[in-house]
């Protein structure tokens, strides 16, 4: 039996209290030697009769470690008379510095011991907790490479640091009052607010009803009472956009209907922001006006002590930047942006090297991967190539693979806005120096006109590498699976092979040979991108009926725009095509009035899928022609129906616009499915893959995995990355990866 080795640990291994763990197993086993990080990567000289148990407990780790691999090779040099943690040295980067995670329960219970060192301290943190991503400036992560070097531990703090039997041993983030970062409290002119207790005093204006930005983990947030909402919408000048909320645990209840799973998910390491179903659909209209509200719990000591000092049960807590652009991370940038937005700023002197949002997750699926659960680290084997993902346009993100794992960002925003694009290639910087990624290809959308394409094409010619362009929807399904399958990709916008706007997809094939073998029928988009702006553009590009011209007429459209509009239509001019699920669902929202100016990402949808909750849908006849090789479903004919019950429909009869609103997603769920049942039984498919935001919709995506199943299909449907764009950085790389390493 071996008594000794050295070990090498690749994996997670930083910032997740790997060294403290194997310290504590070393003592506990009787076993000599050292520990020591390299890169991202630990090793360990050890030697003692329980040899192989040390192995076998360090192979598992600490909560917050991922082991890839664990290897032991011979030594014979000495290993000293004690065990020691030794200082970090270079060496290969394999592994990446773990998201921020909330603050632990033993954490909490310190802020609130009174006479504690840690009572009352905002930024408590131990080995097991606080931030991590947001702080590391370089690996392997210890104290100096984070922007907490700023802050020497006090005698104390470095006590607790050097206790093998405290669970702040070697916490990168322990900090105390006494020595750690501190909170400042400013006005909207950026006087500082002369207070002891600026938490106390924050509670206090909070409950008085004002504004106030309060800079997190990750960034600024945006926190007032229930009471300030319409007010707080009205400076923002987002008078529809719903907030998301954060709650004290013992109120959650009170608001929402909850799962066991969504409660768990609530109260994990992570933290998101859940979207929930209200108990009454049409309460808290001032936070939101769907049937669903997104609630997150307090996940910092600052919010706990906030909450400890407040009456309200729940705070709107909105991220501080406009939607698409980049979290505000610094106070001069705040006060420059938000001075007409907020009345006071909370803020702190510990520097947020990574700026990162807060996830969000409904009914399982990631909407936003962020704080906590990114960076994300995927194990796929994709080859030898160093390959990087730059995104699409919308929610965009960036992923880099290389060595079997591909690492992906924190969500960055809407790349059409030169900010955002900054952030991007910010993020792009950061993943490559972090991971030491040395690029050998660019993988990115096929449309040429994307600020995260051309960013592409910048890179390539630095570097001096080559490019894959990979298709929008390929890149959804490739983000899902490997494997063959029949995918089904369903969204907004997704430029197409053939330069039209695709977004109903269906593929059959294997990544990366994916062939489209049907869609939902091409149909006008009048004006563009106006049709995605004003959907009841869109309505009259798929029903082009002198009853849809009347009725735009009764809404207060004039003779000579419904004359452009027709004209229009009826010419082609200035018309894009486009198969696009999210297009359909904008025009029903228009053509029940339920929203007729998207003033936010997915608004027209997300109306109708609230106005929809409680509906009772009937089966309606379904249209399917061909094109060529490829089968369509007629969006015309469904529409043509919701126009017919409409018009049957008593006057303001909500429950039938309810019911009319539920058919249509049915229905369109119904005739995607269909086309994906016929193609797996056309082709032998046993598989069938959804991705793409409008899978999001829980109508849509639940009758299209009831109607697969039903046909004794396989339905995958991705829990790992977003179902939205957020999954195509990943799914570009992996495009990239599966081509080249079959040219190879």
């Amino acid at each position: 039996m071996r008594r000794q080795g050295r070990i090498i640990v690749r994996g997670i291994v930083q910032g997740v209290g790997f060294r403290p763990f194997v310290y504590a197993k070393a003592h506990e086993l009787n076993i000599l030697g050292t520990v020591k990080n390299l890169g991202s990567e630990v090793e360990i000289f050890a030697k003692g009769d329980r040899f192989e148990d040390f192995v076998d407990a360090i192979s598992h780790g600490p909560p917050l470690a991922q082991i890839d691999s664990v290897q032991v090779f011979d030594i014979q040099q000495q290993t000293g008379d004690r065990f020691t943690i030794l200082p970090s040295g270079s060496g290969a980067l394999t592994g990446m510095i773990p998201p921020d995670v909330a603050i632990c329960d033993s954490c909490i219970a310190d802020i609130f011991r009174k006479g504690g060192r840690y009572d009352g301290y905002w930024a408590t943190s131990c080995v097991n907790c606080g931030p991590r991503y947001s702080i590391i400036e370089k690996l392997p992560y210890d104290r100096e490479r984070t922007s907490m070097s700023v802050f020497p531990m006090c005698s104390d703090c470095a006590a607790e640091y050097n206790d093998p039997h405290s669970r702040r041993h070697h916490a990168q983030t322990i900090a105390c009052t006494a020595c750690g970062p501190q909170l400042s409290l400013f006005d909207a002119q950026g006087r500082r607010i002369d207070c002891f207790d600026p938490i106390k005093e924050t509670a206090g204006l909070l409950e008085a009803g004002r504004i106030i930005a309060v800079r997190g983990v990750g960034g600024f947030h945006i926190a007032c009472i229930e009471d300030s909402a319409n007010e707080l919408k009205r400076r923002l000048g987002r008078i529809e956009q719903p907030f998301a909320v954060m709650v004290r645990p013992d109120a959650i209840e009170k608001i929402v209907c909850i799962s066991d799973e969504e409660r768990s998910l609530l109260q994990s390491p992570i933290h998101p922001i859940v979207v929930l179903t209200k108990r009454d659909h049409s309460s808290h209209p001032s936070i939101s006006n769907l049937h669903t509200i997104g609630c997150m719990l307090p996940y910092t000591g600052l919010h706990h002590l906030l909450f400890s000092l407040l009456k309200h049960p729940l705070l709107i807590m909105t991220s501080a930047n406009m939607p698409g652009y980049p979290m505000i991370t610094d106070i001069d940038h705040a006060m420059a942006k938000l001075d007409h937005d907020v009345d006071f700023f909370l803020t702190h002197n510990r520097t947020i090297v990574n700026r990162c949002d807060d996830s969000v997750v409904r009914d399982g699926y990631v909407i936003r991967l962020s704080r906590g659960m990114a960076p994300k680290r995927t194990a796929i084997d994709l080859g030898k190539r160093c390959i990087i993902g730059v995104g699409p346009e919308l929610n965009a993100n960036a992923t880099v693979y290389q060595n079997g794992f591909a690492v992906t960002s924190p969500h960055v925003g809407n790349v059409r806005n030169p900010s955002t694009l900054d952030y991007l290639k910010e993020t792009v910087a950061r993943l490559r120096r972090l991971l030491g990624a040395r690029l050998d290809l660019i993988a990115h959308d096929l449309h040429p006109q994307f600020l995260s394409t051309r960013f592409a094409l910048e890179l390539a010619e630095e570097v001096k590498i080559d490019r894959v362009p990979v298709q929008h929807h390929r890149a959804h399904i490739a983000a899902a699976t490997t494997e063959p399958c029949i995918g089904i990709a369903i969204d907004g916008v997704g430029y197409g092979d053939d330069g039209t706007v695709w977004g109903g997809e269906v593929f059959c094939g294997q990544v990366p040979n994916f062939d489209r073998v049907a869609h939902l029928e091409p149909v006008a988009m009048p004006g563009g991108d106006l049709a995605t702006r004003f959907p009841e553009r869109m309505l009259y590009g798929i029903l082009p009926e002198p009853e849809i011209l009347d009725l735009l007429s009764s809404r207060g459209w004039s003779d000579v725009e419904l004359s452009v509009l027709k004209r229009q239509v009826a010419t082609g001019f200035n018309v894009s095509r486009t198969s696009s699920s999210g297009r359909v669902l904008d025009a029903a929202s228009a053509l029940l009035g339920i929203c007729r100016e998207r003033t936010y990402d997915g608004e027209p949808a997300m109306k109708l899928e609230s106005a929809a909750a409680g509906g009772k849908p009937e089966p309606w006849d379904l249209i399917f022609t061909r094109l060529g090789t490829v089968e369509t479903l007629s969006s015309r004919a469904i529409l043509e129906a919701a126009l017919t019950r409409l018009q049957e429909a008593p006057a303001n009869d909500r429950n039938f616009v309810q019911d009319i609103a539920a058919s249509v997603q049915y229905n369109l769920a119904r005739g995607i499915s269909a086309l994906a049942i016929r193609a797996a039984h056309k082709y032998g498919m046993n598989t069938v893959a959804l991705s793409g935001g409008v899978a999001y919709n829980y109508m849509i995506r639940e009758t299209i995995r009831r109607e697969i199943v039903a046909n004794s299909l396989t339905c995958l449907i991705n829990r790992d990355y977003p179902l939205g764009d957020g999954c195509v950085s990943f799914g570009q790389c992996v495009y990239a990866g599966v081509l080249h390493k079959q040219r190879d």
